[in-house]
């Protein structure tokens, strides 16, 4: 049996290489690049490969376990996924962006030492950026410097974390790290803008729906999900990661209930849903990790299937806006059908959900989280109301926009129906594909019982019928034709006001100083320099020119000569003999005392 590669070079291989083919070979090579990456995971056995020395330190390109195992299948599932979706147009930056992003997030998750990690975290941002870029559009490619900008500065904090971290006698071995200390906790916080925390986390939602129809796929699955591992790698059972994830679960839905863009609306219930892999972080306990670790694999599956319907109803209208869409059902009916999939996959029994995130439910209610449990109630509501309910009714039930269109390419069909497949069998069988990857297999959870099947019924029916009421009764928000900003006003407003003000202050001084001292002191001190021998040698000559009795014209004309000889450093011998003399003088002069 041959040896297994680290994943990440085969996908970041693939990304170098795509744009030098053309046609065919250029869609045959990028599907075969995932496909590779299956065979060589299927080729990875449990243990630590890959090592390399650094200077001092020792990098570590393959630690395989339960945690890492799991995220590179799934990320492994949705690489083949993503370029499916985006074959049809053989877009070289959608492929190859899609294949590096790929790739690093997989270096990430394999990563066995902190170097190695903050190397692939850093070029996460690099795939996410071209990934805004290929839709080529004005408000993508400013997306971009908004996005790239955070996470440079994520970058800088976590950077200055692991100095700090590694001064202070830490290890760069990549697992549990107390939070002590201010270089724990500046990576704490720069692994905390990478998971779309509240306030430092509102790039997502920002620049996510600026994102290619493909790229979101990549965007939406890479960068928080490497997050929430990364964050159940260093920091487990941390207390303050439980109220973090409240508000992860809790403010998005209110964004998300006025939003007009449902790109968006999906982009903040992403966040409510990542919220709740950090609760049960923050937990902590075996079952809430086990958790964490089943709700990332599922929420990757269901938000890629809606993004995805999403992305194909854009492709062929242009709209992605609930005032702008509606009856697309009868145009797009497979398509309908695959977002209907993704709605109930969010908790419904058969689905991926379903299976998922009850393990933090059981966990907060186990341990006795009362207040979380009940918080993680309004959350899996909301979402489902949210993710569920409102984007599928405004695309494809509400009034007829009068919108007539073809349905998905091929292409997006299959992908969008290997993905619905996946999460039925995941939902169905959840005992035979997905437990048996989590990472503590000596935890136990049944998600079938009677209790459980019934409650999520029961749940999902009283939703639907809140949303109708509301909906009939005319108390269901409108939603609202504009942007709206949350934290990410500090940027998008306040960056240009800061410029602003430092405009007419410091740049005022800087260019008042510079009128001064280039306008004025240095041409002053280059005169003198210039001019200042002659002048001296003038003062000088003045009373020999005298004592010569020169005429005045005489006189001009010596002085014109001794500046012109000054220009090209040439004076008569006497001249340099006398002012030599003088300077030597001087020197004994001053070497006395």
């Amino acid at each position: 049996m041959p040896d297994a590669v680290p994943p990440a070079l085969i996908y970041l291989l693939g990304a170098l290489i795509v744009p030098f083919l053309r046609g065919r070979f250029r869609q045959i090579f990028a599907l075969a690049v995932p496909v590779i990456g299956f065979v060589n995971f299927y080729l990875i056995t449990k243990g630590v490969h890959w090592k390399v020395e650094l200077l001092e330190f020792e990098l570590i390109l393959g630690r395989a376990d339960g945690w890492s195992l799991l995220f590179l299948h799934i990320f492994t599932v949705i690489s083949f996924v993503g370029v499916l979706y985006i074959l049809k147009d053989n877009v070289a930056l959608d492929l190859s962006a899609g294949l590096l992003y790929a790739g690093c997030a997989m270096g990430a998750v394999m990563a066995g030492d902190l170097i190695t990690l903050f190397f692939f975290w850093e070029m996460l941002t690099v795939g996410a950026v071209l990934c805004l870029l290929a839709r080529k559009t004005p408000s993508s490619g400013s997306a971009a410097k908004r996005y790239l900008l955070v996470h440079v500065f994520g970058g800088v904090v976590l950077l200055g974390g692991l100095v700090l971290h590694l001064a202070a006698g830490g290890s760069t071995a990549f697992d549990k790290i107390e939070l002590s200390g201010v270089g724990p906790w500046l990576m704490f916080l720069g692994f905390g803008i990478n998971c779309a925390w509240p306030i430092v986390g509102a790039w997502l939602t920002d620049t996510y729906p600026e994102a290619s129809i493909g790229g979101l796929i990549f965007m939406a699955t890479f960068t928080t999900k490497t997050a929430v591992y990364v964050l159940a790698r260093t920091f487990p059972g941390e207390p303050v990661l439980l109220w973090i994830g409240v508000v992860m679960i809790v403010l998005p839905l209110f964004y998300a209930v006025i939003e007009n863009d449902l790109r968006r609306v999906l982009a903040y219930c992403l966040v409510n849903q990542v919220g709740f892999m950090v609760v049960g972080i923050g937990l902590g306990t075996t079952l809430s990790l086990n958790g964490t670790a089943a709700h990332a694999y599922c929420h990757v599956l269901y938000k890629a299937l809606l993004f995805m319907a999403i992305g194909s109803v854009l492709y062929r209208t242009g709209k992605s806006k609930a005032t702008e869409l509606g009856g697309l059902a009868r145009s797009m009916p497979a398509t309908c059908l695959f977002c209907c999939i993704g709605a109930l996959s969010i908790s419904a029994p058969l689905f991926a959900g379903f299976v998922g995130k009850s393990m933090i439910f059981s966990a907060s209610a186990s341990g006795g989280h009362g207040t979380i449990f009940l918080v993680l109630l309004f959350g899996a509501a909301g979402a489902f109301l949210m993710a569920g309910i409102k984007v599928p009714f405004f695309t494809f039930f509400n009034r007829d926009s009068g919108i007539r269109c073809e349905e998905a390419p091929i292409n997006q069909l299959l992908a969008m129906g290997t993905v619905a497949a996946i999460s039925l069998l995941v939902g169905t069988f959840p005992h035979q594909v997905l437990y048996p990857m989590l990472p503590d297999l000596s935890v136990s959870y049944e998600p079938y019982t009677v209790g459980h099947v019934t409650d999520q019924i029961l749940f999902l029916l009283f939703s639907g019928l809140a949303f109708t009421l509301m909906l009939r009764a005319g108390w269901y928000p409108s939603e609202i034709r504009a942007t709206n900003l949350d934290a990410d006003w500090l940027y998008r407003k306040g960056g240009p006001l800061f410029y602003r003000l430092a405009d007419k202050s410091l740049n005022a001084i800087n260019a008042a100083v510079g009128r001064r001292f280039l306008g004025k002191f240095v041409p002053g001190v280059t005169n003198f320099f210039e001019s200042g021998g002659p002048r001296l040698a003038c003062f000088i000559m003045t009373p020999i020119w005298a004592f010569q009795r020169l005429t005045p014209e005489e006189t001009d004309a010596a002085r014109h000569s001794v500046f012109r000889r000054a220009r090209h450093g040439a004076f008569p011998i006497g001249i340099t003999a006398f002012f030599a003399v003088i300077l030597l003088g001087l020197l004994s002069l001053l070497m006395r005392f």
